[in-house]
């Protein structure tokens, strides 16, 4: 007997509202759900839903006019498609007519400056995006941060406790029984980093903060290119 199709597959159209199936289309022309994500300028995760929880009415015309560019025009480029579809994509408003508020959640940056965002194997394999507000945040109010990243341990460069790899961090990493290692760089004893500068990174990587932080490690040679990273945390500080 041939396996049941999955009920959220692309394939399933008749069961899908018509947000997911102009979705489901897109995927079939090469894009990914945070392609998607990155044309309607949203999360990934609210792509998904399109699925799981029957939403995106809001995006449907801004879906068409994409598809339609795509398979009339011959249009691909993201940021080209992306301002196609910021023209059809709106607010809810509210019954007297005003812009609706828009749930999110409160950036944990205290009037210290001190924040902490922390993301899993999940939010990292869509860029990490819930930490990007918190950057954004923090260079705008001109704090500094530093992160810890897990990786396994033949993703490093440098080996443990290397002088090279964090100077001046306290250097007894934490290594785990699965063969992975947390590394922290940058503190507030160190000085860490310019958060404007980690928000330009992470501006030029699309918005995806994964991305942003692997480069750095990469570019100053702490990391093997293909390292995958498991876990990051943010920490933010005003400077003294």
């Amino acid at each position: 007997m041939p396996p049941r199709a999955r009920r959220n597959s692309p394939g399933t159209q008749g069961e899908l509202n018509e947000a997911a199936q102009l979705a489901g289309r897109l995927q079939q022309a090469g894009y990914t759900k945070r392609d998607i994500a990155r044309i309607i300028n949203r999360d990934p995760s609210l792509v998904s839903q399109f699925y799981t929880r029957n939403k995106g009415a809001a995006f449907v015309p801004a879906l068409r006019e994409v598809l339609t560019a795509i398979e009339t025009a011959g249009i691909t480029d993201l940021p080209e498609l992306a301002a196609l579809a910021a023209r059809h994509t709106h607010r809810r408003t509210t019954a007297s007519g005003t812009r609706a508020r828009v749930r999110g959640k409160a950036l944990l940056i205290t009037p210290t400056g001190s924040g902490t965002g922390r993301v899993g194997a999940q939010a990292i394999a869509s860029g990490s995006a819930r930490l990007r507000p918190l950057i954004a945040e923090a260079a705008r109010l001109g704090l500094r941060l530093a992160f810890t990243v897990r990786l396994a341990k033949t993703g490093y460069v440098h080996p443990s406790g290397s002088r090279t790899d964090s100077p001046g961090i306290r250097r007894d990493v934490i290594q785990r029984t699965d063969h992975t290692e947390e590394r922290s760089y940058g503190s507030s004893q160190t000085g860490g980093f310019d958060a404007a500068d980690f928000a330009r990174r992470v501006d030029a990587a699309a918005g995806d903060v994964t991305a942003a932080v692997h480069q750095w490690l990469v570019e100053t040679g702490r990391i093997h290119p293909d390292a995958h990273i498991l876990h990051l945390e943010i920490r933010t500080w005003r400077p003294r």
